[in-house]
């Protein structure tokens, strides 16, 4: 007959324990999967510090360009709106050229500009097709040149890229610009 301290023996003798040892060949070792996993963590943190932790001279000016979108369309947009204000009929002749954009374009232009402001996708009219847009262009044409023709009589030479607006001097932007 086997006695009680030989079977303990046989199963946790010689600082092993062959019940967690059978267990873990169907259950893995919730500690040491968790030792191997903070270990890759750690493993990926110091090849991450080692990569950025110094950045060149190519990745600063990377990262700086990467910065710029943002600022450059706002200070653009708002830049439009002075414009705007400045000389309507300038800023009109202008807008009219936009008028013959391609939709598919503006699409595209909207998801570049979206994806600097955090968008994911912009995809407003996916089923539009380039023929629907060309036809469209084609059809807005005669009135966008009427749309010039008329901006050039109310003021003449503005729409072709001349000074501001002639219809009436601003006596205020007029001081501001000779005193500065």
């Amino acid at each position: 007959m086997v006695k009680l301290g030989q079977l303990f023996s046989f199963f946790f003798g010689g600082r092993r324990n062959v019940i967690a040892e059978t267990a873990e060949v169907f259950i893995p070792n919730a500690e040491n999967s968790a030792q191997r996993t903070t270990d890759v963590r750690q493993q990926a943190m110091a090849q991450y510090a080692h990569e950025f932790g110094q950045p060149g001279l190519v990745n600063r000016i990377a990262d700086g360009m990467n910065r710029m979108g943002r600022p450059l369309i706002t200070y653009g947009v708002i830049g439009l709106f002075v414009s705007a204000m400045y000389d309507p009929i300038w800023f009109a002749a202008r807008m009219q050229g936009l008028a013959l954009v391609p939709e598919p374009l503006w699409i595209i232009f909207g998801a570049i500009v979206s994806f600097f402001f955090g968008a994911r996708e912009l995809s407003k009219y996916r089923g539009t097709s380039m023929a629907k847009e060309a036809a469209r262009i084609a059809a807005a044409v005669p009135q966008v040149v009427e749309n010039i023709k008329t901006l050039n009589s109310l003021s003449p030479g503005i729409a072709e890229g001349g000074g501001y607006s002639s219809l009436g001097k601003n006596e205020a932007v007029d001081d501001w610009k000779h005193n500065g």
